[in-house]
C-alpha cells in the first residue's frame, strides 16, 4: 500500500542515483510524466516486474522519466541492474527508507505514474499485468504516440503476484 493513492499529489523529493546524480521530481515532471517504481533486490516479485519496465523506458524514454527506487545499498542494486539489464535511472532511497516512508509504502514493489502536474494518476503495488499496459497506455497519450507493448504473445506472464 501507499498513500500515494490515483488522484493524490505526489510529495516532492530528491535523492542520488547510481550514476552519482540527483534527481529531483519537481525538474523531472516540467519535462514530462515520472513513473517511480519502489523496489527491493531481494524481492522475487520486483525480480519479475522490473525487468519490464526496461520496455516502457525504451518505449518512451524519450519523453517520460522512468525511475527505480532501491531500499537497497549502492553494490546491490548495481548487481540488480546488471543481472536484469535494466537501462533506466536506479536512485538510492538513504537509510531508513526516508522517501518510501514519505510515500507510506508497506509493500515493493509499488509503481506510482505521477502526471506533470504532481498528481498520480495511478498506483499500485504487486506485479500487475493490466496495470503495466494502463501505463503504456497513458504514456501514449501524453507522448502522442502508440503504446508500446509490454507483454509478449508467446510469454508466460501471471496477471497478478503479490509484493
Amino acid at each position: 500500500m501507499t498513500t500515494v493513492a490515483a488522484g493524490t499529489k505526489a510529495p516532492a523529493f530528491v535523492l542520488r542515483g547510481l550514476d552519482g546524480r540527483e534527481y529531483a521530481l519537481r525538474e523531472a515532471l516540467k519535462h514530462g510524466p515520472v513513473l517511480v517504481a519502489f523496489f527491493k533486490v531481494s524481492c522475487p516479485t520486483c525480480q519479475l516486474a522490473l525487468p519490464f519496465l526496461n520496455r516502457l523506458h525504451e518505449g518512451y524514454g524519450h519523453a517520460a522519466s522512468l525511475w527505480g527506487i532501491s531500499q537497497d545499498e549502492a553494490r546491490d542494486t548495481e548487481e540488480f541492474r546488471e543481472e536484469f539489464g535494466l537501462d533506466f535511472p536506479l536512485l538510492l532511497d538513504e537509510e531508513g527508507y526516508p522517501v518510501s516512508n514519505l510515500y507510506g509504502l508497506t509493500n515493493v514493489p509499488t509503481l506510482i505514474l505521477i502526471a506533470p502536474d504532481g498528481t498520480a494518476t495511478i498506483s499500485f503495488h504487486g506485479f500487475v499485468k493490466a496495470g503495466l499496459e494502463q501505463i503504456a497506455a497513458e504514456l501514449a497519450q501524453w507522448t502522442a504516440s502508440k503504446p508500446v507493448t509490454v507483454f509478449h504473445p508467446h510469454e508466460l506472464v501471471p496477471d497478478f503476484k503479490p509484493g
